[in-house]
């Protein structure tokens, strides 16, 4: 299976790279700190063109595939741009606009689309509920039609980009007893009767990345803001896994490559008992697995990046083992740089510390890495 890239995407991915590396890098630092979105950040990100990449030309963005999408984000994660605005960036151009994309009237994609693909509008995406996690096919939030209206009661938890957005694609159901086929998915706007977000969250990591509760009392909601027709909730929610599995984890790819690269200096540059710590066998095998763990991801990424690009339907079974293996053995390798920079990896003054924090969402967050082994399990026992 070949990934090659053409000459136009590598010269993208470098553009992007040097434009967020002098750009959008020397911001997060501070934003991280103190746990804060930047407005400045996000302004970049729309300069770039990122916030709106996969949307098609004609509603204000770009038209990228996910390959090419992919390399954006591993570009902004290689430049070393934290998880908590990359994260924002993901949730807003993925989980929000993407789906008006793929399953919007065109009405719909005119109204929202070029505003969500400039930034002027932040989006976000509210499936995740206070009792409802992994089992989103339980999910409690209801909807009914009255009229011209469909009335939501509900909650939504550890929503990203809540507390900011102005658009949220919300998940209800419109029958308890349909169980998943009761899913029905809308547009819901900041400023529509009953609709109300919650206090930021402080997070152990991504912490620039705004998270809040979203609140649902007699919520209503315009008939033409149905997204996708009654009962198809649940298969909008199951194409969101195509982004996850691929475009919304590239950023996380490109920091692991950061946090090598930042291993591989410090090991030059530190000395211990007289020589550099590269000299020693623990130092070199901890560089040698990072790397190993990076060339397997990527191909994993890029796998079903390029299998969507070409019209494959998405293998669950491969999305699940995609997803296990990033956030697991990607944890497992941001813990081993910290234990690299020793002391210094405890510390802010390194990236290691911010990038370990960050990583742990990968086995959280999109279906957690017990869910997968779950779902792989079911398949192989089949």
């Amino acid at each position: 299976m070949d990934f090659a890239i053409s000459d136009e995407q590598r010269m993208f991915r470098d553009t992007v790279y040097r434009f967020a590396r002098e750009e959008i890098a020397p911001l997060c630092e501070e934003a991280d700190l103190k746990s804060e979105f930047s407005f400045d950040v996000w302004r970049k990100f729309g300069e770039m063109g990122l916030l709106g990449l996969p949307v098609p030309e004609k509603y204000g963005g770009s038209g990228a595939d996910f390959v090419t999408s992919c390399l954006a984000g591993e570009a902004v994660g290689h430049a070393g741009v934290d998880g908590g605005h990359t994260l924002a960036w993901g949730a807003h151009t993925y989980l929000c606009a993407a789906n008006i994309m793929q399953h919007g009237t065109e009405a719909q994609k005119e109204k929202y689309l070029p505003k969500l693909a400039t930034g002027e509008w932040i989006g976000c995406m509210g499936l995740t509920e206070p009792g409802c996690g992994s089992d989103a096919a339980a999910l409690t939030t209801t909807a009914v039609r009255k009229g011209d209206k469909y009335i939501l009661n509900g909650s939504k938890t550890f929503i990203t980009n809540a507390p900011l957005a102005q658009v949220f694609i919300i998940f209800a159901t419109l029958d308890k007893a349909k169980k998943h086929k009761g899913i029905t998915t809308f547009i819901v706007e900041r400023g529509f009767p009953g609709i109300s977000t919650g206090k930021p969250m402080h997070k152990m990591g991504c912490r620039a990345s705004a998270t809040s509760e979203v609140f649902l009392e007699e919520c209503e909601v315009p008939v033409e803001n149905c997204l996708g027709g009654e009962g198809n909730g649940w298969l909008i929610a199951l194409g969101g896994v195509e982004w996850d599995r691929s475009t919304l984890v590239a950023p996380f790819l490109g920091g692991h490559v950061f946090m090598l690269e930042s291993c591989a200096r410090y090991a030059n540059q530190r000395r211990a008992f007289n020589r550099p710590i590269r000299d020693f066998q623990s130092i070199q095998n901890r560089i040698a697995d990072m790397k190993v763990y990076l060339e397997a991801a990527r191909l994993a990424v890029y796998r079903i990046a390029a299998s969507k690009d070409s019209g494959v339907a998405l293998n669950p079974l491969t999305a699940a083992v995609n997803k296990m293996y990033l956030g697991d053995r990607g944890f497992e390798m941001s813990s081993e740089a910290v234990d690299l920079f020793g002391g210094y990896g405890y510390i802010h003054e390194y990236p290691v510390e911010r990038i370990l924090r960050d990583t742990k969402l990968g086995q959280l967050g999109g279906g957690t890495s017990d869910i997968m082994r779950m779902i792989v399990a079911r398949f192989m026992m089949m």
